[in-house]
């Protein structure tokens, strides 16, 4: 598999999970458009791809709006001449519950992950269609957009519509030969770090050392560079014949999630009145065929139990 000649923007790449992406991508040939809202960071991205032998250039540029997506894709055509990849990885966390969620936390985390992802989408796919590009978009889901998580109300939303956007666009963009997906990443970020269920795993990661197999293969989680080829091979001519899909990436782990569908489906003459639901509820919605909902973790073993905190000296 070679990108050689291909051009992408990775938004939010100035590290983290973008920069992997950004710097897979660079490896396989492709020239990569850094995107971070802070300089240095972007720069020092750039740097990095440079010495790893690749090509690089920053836009500096808070993704969300239509003028910062135009300004995306102009900045891949004058450093590299065209357009042929584009990932939507720019994000911002802000994490409260329900009744603790301001509008400002709501907003911004849609702004980010959902409009972004739609204004940058629209603008390349605008680049590619005037120009006969057989493009790659490739967005980024989340298990919570999935399945929901507790405090991330904003979130969710954001990440469920932008699968949601994908099965859209993948119509749209049949007739034109342009593949969109989005990827559903497990891996180590600076949030997991926080979580005492991933000690263990995210303490072997920053030793250099492999995560137990307990993290990777039963659980799917891993480091950025588990996810990254999955997004430098859907960028590529050899999954040409992939859009429209949610594809999972985490350690071990590969999944093709399914769309919705009806657990089950019940048909009553005349229709379904409030005394026939009652009747019937019991066998309509019961444990076989309501769904469950969050993410349920594993249970640890013994050996990879976080250790307690240690008090701090008075």
């Amino acid at each position: 598999m070679s990108l050689n000649g291909k051009v992408a923007i990775v938004t939010g790449s100035g590290q983290g999970l973008g920069l992997a992406y950004a710097r897979e991508l660079a490896r396989h040939g492709a020239a990569v458009v850094i995107n971070d809202v802070n300089a240095e960071t972007a720069a020092q991205a750039v740097a990095q791809i440079e010495a790893d032998g690749g090509r690089a250039t920053a836009v500096v540029v808070p993704v969300g709006t239509t003028d910062a997506a135009k300004a995306l894709v102009a900045g891949a055509v004058e450093a590299f001449g065209r357009l042929d990849i584009l990932v939507t990885n720019a994000g911002i966390l802000r994490d409260k519950s329900l009744l603790k969620m301001t509008d400002e936390d709501f907003d911004l985390v849609i702004n980010v992950h959902l409009k972004g992802t739609f204004t940058c989408v629209r603008e390349a796919f605008a680049y590619f269609k005037e120009n006969n590009v057989a493009g790659r978009i490739i967005t980024i889901g989340s298990p919570t957009g999935q399945r929901g998580n507790f405090g991330q109300s904003n979130y969710a939303a954001a990440k469920a519509g932008i699968v949601g956007m994908v099965r859209t666009w993948a119509l749209e963009m049949k007739r034109a030969g342009v593949t969109v997906n989005s990827v559903i990443p497990v891996a180590a970020t600076a949030m997991t770090k926080t979580v005492p269920y991933f000690q263990k795993a995210v303490e072997a990661d920053e030793r250099g050392e492999a995560m137990p197999s307990f993290f990777r293969h039963d659980l799917g989680f891993g480091t950025a560079d588990d996810v990254a080829g999955l997004i430098a091979f859907l960028a590529s001519d050899e999954a040409a014949g992939i859009t429209g899909q949610a594809v999972g990436a985490g350690g071990d782990r590969l999944q093709v999630w399914t769309h919705p569908t009806a657990a089950s489906t019940e048909y009553r003459d005349g229709g379904w009145s409030y005394e026939a639901l009652r009747e019937n509820a019991g066998s309509l919605f019961g444990p076989d065929t309501l769904q469950s909902y969050g993410e349920e973790f594993l249970p640890l073993p013994a050996e990879l139990q976080p250790e307690p905190a240690k008090a701090e000296a008075r």
